[in-house]
């Protein structure tokens, strides 16, 4: 027998489990997932319709409700096209030039990771608030940025600002600059260049990563709970909204509200799905250049 095929037979009796561990893996696997994932989810759309049809959508068409609704559609489109005009930026910069303390701006692009976003809403309540120097000039001029949407997307934009960015540096680290640096040789400027070589590249990147953001915008829960004041039909999400209806302890309107986020991160996810089946191999053939 040859070196190599003992080489191969004892890589594949070192990694080969035996049957019963693999069952055994899978099943825990399969069962961790019915038990944390699957029948969550399936009680809140039960709940949901506890009530009858027109329960569920009268919940919904509640004033407060519909509010909610269209605060947290309006927060997270806002947040979204932030973060994706400040990642596409940063990604730029981090990965096609070289300066002065770049490791320390991917630093601070990770800080939202880290930080609770109970934390980063006090932050903003520390700056904005109405006992700060700020927070009275702002009030003085009319200026409303706590208790307000504007504090709403701030928060948010803290909270989820990392994805976009962090989506994009490793995939244009990985393209390299030189069709940037092609396009320029014959005679592109640089927006010719951007919107021609450098956008179409990460397009797939880009929107998967908008996706995310948007998934973790409208669910955003912590950040936003601080500086909204939870003033009903003004200053409340749809996450927020669910909590003061479960105290109030209407809980078919709770859950009518919770499992429309549910069906939003259900499309979120599906469309997330569609690009990794559709384009999972470019992207991963754009990543390993």
């Amino acid at each position: 027998m040859s070196a190599v095929a003992v080489g191969h037979r004892r890589f594949r009796s070192a990694t080969a489990e035996p049957r019963a561990v693999r069952w055994l893996l899978i099943g825990f696997t399969c069962a961790f997932l019915v038990v944390f994932l699957l029948l969550p989810l399936v009680v809140v759309f039960v709940q949901a319709f506890a009530g009858g049809i027109k329960a569920y959508f009268a919940a919904l068409a509640d004033p407060d409700s519909l509010s909610a609704i269209w605060l947290t559609l309006k927060t997270a489109a806002i947040a979204v096209l932030l973060n994706t005009l400040f990642g596409v930026a940063a990604a730029w910069a981090v990965a096609k030039f070289e300066f002065r303390g770049k490791d320390f701006l991917v630093t601070l692009i990770d800080l939202p990771f880290s930080v609770s976003p109970v934390i980063s809403g006090m932050v903003f309540i520390l700056i904005f608030g109405a006992q700060t120097w700020l927070g009275g000039w702002l009030i003085d001029h009319d200026i409303r940025i706590i208790f307000a949407q504007t504090g709403l997307v701030l928060a948010t934009v803290f909270v989820t600002f990392p994805f976009v960015a962090r989506e994009l540096i490793p995939l244009m680290q990985a393209q390299g600059s030189d069709e940037e640096y092609a396009a320029l040789s014959l005679g592109a400027g640089g927006w010719q260049t951007f919107w021609h070589v450098t956008l179409p590249n990460i397009r797939w990147g880009l929107l998967y990563g908008i996706l995310l953001c948007n998934a973790r915008a409208m669910g955003e829960f912590g950040a936003v709970s601080v500086v909204s004041g939870k003033i009903r039909g003004a200053s409340n999400t749809m996450p927020l909204h669910v909590e003061v209806l479960y105290q109030d302890n209407k809980m078919v309107a709770a859950f009518a509200v919770a499992s429309l986020l549910a069906l939003l991160a259900l499309i979120t996810l599906g469309v997330k799905t569609f690009l990794e089946w559709r384009h999972g191999d470019e992207l991963a053939a754009l990543r390993g250049r």
